[in-house]
């Protein structure tokens, strides 16, 4: 019986609602609209008793409704409301307003003290210097390209991470291309091809992934004379072959034939009206001395240019091959990318978002120590990427063995990105992360444009400043042992005690330093990426 009485609760108040207004002014404008009103509700709630779709609404018609309205609304009610400004969903609202602040040129510094639970487990420090430097010249570049490039490149030690035009609406390449330029800084393309609003003058890293896009025959093969074409353009500074991607590694990609402009197409180098597809792996080699090969061409074909690869570190022991593959063929690409599980500007499945892939420390952990025990470290630069957009971040970065950070989300945080996580709904509120032309117009490029350059210089003038204070000159000179940290409650750790690095050419000599490398380098084979057992 009382389930009865609350079911028809919504249409007595109703009815109660409407019969007060009737009875009150019965002629009146405003009780025609309450009239209107209630009846329409009663015919909404008719439908939820008899729909068969939702459990909520035959049992709770009219009023059922509100619990889907709020849930809807649930992420911004956490965001504006009730998140901690320590909490990482992803990104915490300390670490957006950082970003913000630095690109508007604003002051960023706290008052009262950290907000930081030093005591707590997981808490990181770098040590400093009794005598600090001063350092004048903020602008960190590292030399890209080996005695093989005939191109090398002097790149920014804190670049704008992969992110295509398809992903990302035109107004914010070219907001991010010209905030390159102003800043002197490289602007990775993302799989999604060259576009024409990437021309804006900001040096370019051309990616090109498993869809080959803006150099593919008509069945999504590679095509080389499409490549070279493009590779020559002086834009274009480096060659970047995505073998995986954090958000969702081992995954390929479908962009719907609906969502396909001309813009696109012409960028992509794909028809309209069919789906356009990037498969899970390369057709241009499947084995590492393939790879090895494949990149060689690509560096003859454009000329000369520091050519590399970016990836997720997965099974270690492929990684591994790659490295055998190097020393097999005496051919070393000029650079590797190392993508963090924890990065990811587009969408992609829960379970690979959440339990696929290493995370950023110790992938790139792992690639500079085989590298080190490969003895081929130094012929090798390596880049980072996956949440890295404070001067603390890159500077711990450096230490575990990168020479250059990469971000997405910072340089999208900057030009003005409210974290709405809609990136792949199309409706983004921003107009950054959508083709709708009305939402993507609200995006102020040349406003936008400067943001990007204020976020990079004045990222890099913190950096300059943390350098300093540690008493070193560049941020490449930082390593494992200026790292503190805490594993357990009030236990202090040096971070090369967690971190470590390993000697170089351990592995060549035979030499096991534990962690399982040596016996994955024995079963790692260059001519294959298959086990050769059942480990990884």
């Amino acid at each position: 019986m009382f389930h009865t009485i609350h079911r028809f609760s919504a249409f007595a108040l109703i009815g109660l609602l409407t019969g007060a207004a009737l009875a009150l002014s019965p002629h009146s404008l405003e009780a025609r609209i309450i009239l209107a009103l209630g009846t329409c509700l009663c015919a909404l709630g008719v439908y939820d008793l008899i729909q068969r779709k939702h459990a909520v609404l035959r049992n709770y018609p009219v009023i059922g409704h509100m619990r889907y309205l709020l849930e809807s609304i649930r992420p911004e009610l956490r965001q504006y409301f009730f998140e901690n400004d320590e909490d990482e969903e992803p990104f915490s609202r300390d670490a957006r307003t950082l970003i913000y602040q630095r690109a508007k040129d604003l002051e960023s510094s706290k008052p009262f003290g950290t907000k930081k639970r030093v005591y707590d487990a997981g808490y990181e420090w770098l040590t400093h210097s009794i005598r600090p430097r001063h350092i004048a010249d903020k602008d960190f570049r590292v030399t890209i390209g080996g005695p093989a490039c005939k191109q090398p490149y002097a790149a920014s030690v804190y670049n704008i991470s992969a992110m295509s035009y398809g992903a990302l609406s035109g107004n914010a390449i070219v907001a991010l291309n010209r905030g390159a330029k102003a800043g002197g800084f490289a602007h990775d393309t993302g799989e999604g091809g060259v576009s024409a609003f990437h021309h804006q003058g900001g040096d370019l890293i051309w990616e090109i992934g498993s869809g080959y896009f803006g150099c593919r025959t008509e069945n999504g093969r590679f095509d080389a004379d499409a490549f070279a074409q493009t590779a020559r353009n002086p834009q274009i500074k480096m060659i970047e072959v995505k073998l995986s991607q954090g958000a969702k590694p081992g995954l390929g990609g479908v962009l719907p034939a609906a969502k396909i402009t001309a813009e696109i197409a012409r960028a992509r180098g794909v028809p309209m009206g069919v789906d356009c597809i990037s498969p899970p792996s390369h057709s241009a080699f499947s084995t590492p001395l393939e790879l090895m090969e494949f990149l060689g061409q690509l560096r003859d074909l454009s000329g000369g240019k520091p050519v590399g690869f970016k990836l997720c570190i997965g099974h270690r022991r492929e990684f591994m091959c790659l490295v055998k593959a190097m020393l097999a063929t005496n051919f070393y690409p000029d650079f590797i990318v190392v993508d963090g599980k924890e990065g990811g500007t587009g969408a992609a499945p829960l379970e690979f978002a959440n339990h696929m892939g290493m995370p950023l420390v110790e992938g790139l952990t792992f690639v500079h120590n085989t590298l080190r025990g490969a003895g081929i470290r130094d012929d090798i630069r390596i880049g980072a990427s996956g949440k890295l957009t404070s001067a603390f971040d890159i500077a711990k970065a450096m230490a575990l063995g990168a020479d250059w950070a990469n971000s997405a989300r910072g340089y999208m945080f900057a030009l003005g990105c409210i974290q709405s996580q809609s990136c792949h709904t199309n409706r983004c509120p921003v107009g950054i992360a959508t083709q709708d032309t009305l939402r993507a117009r609200a995006l102020n490029v040349p406003d936008k444009a400067q943001r990007v350059a204020n976020f990079h210089a004045n990222t890099l003038a913190a950096l300059a400043e943390i350098t300093g204070a540690a008493g070193l000159v560049h941020p490449n000179d930082f390593r494992p042992h200026h790292i503190m940290l805490r594993e357990k409650d009030r236990n202090m750790v040096v971070g090369n005690q967690v971190y470590k690095e390993l000697p170089h050419g351990f592995l060549i000599a035979g030499h096991d330093e534990g962690d399982g490398y040596l016996s994955r380098w024995n079963r790692a084979d260059p001519a294959s990426f298959y086990p050769n057992d059942d480990g990884v």
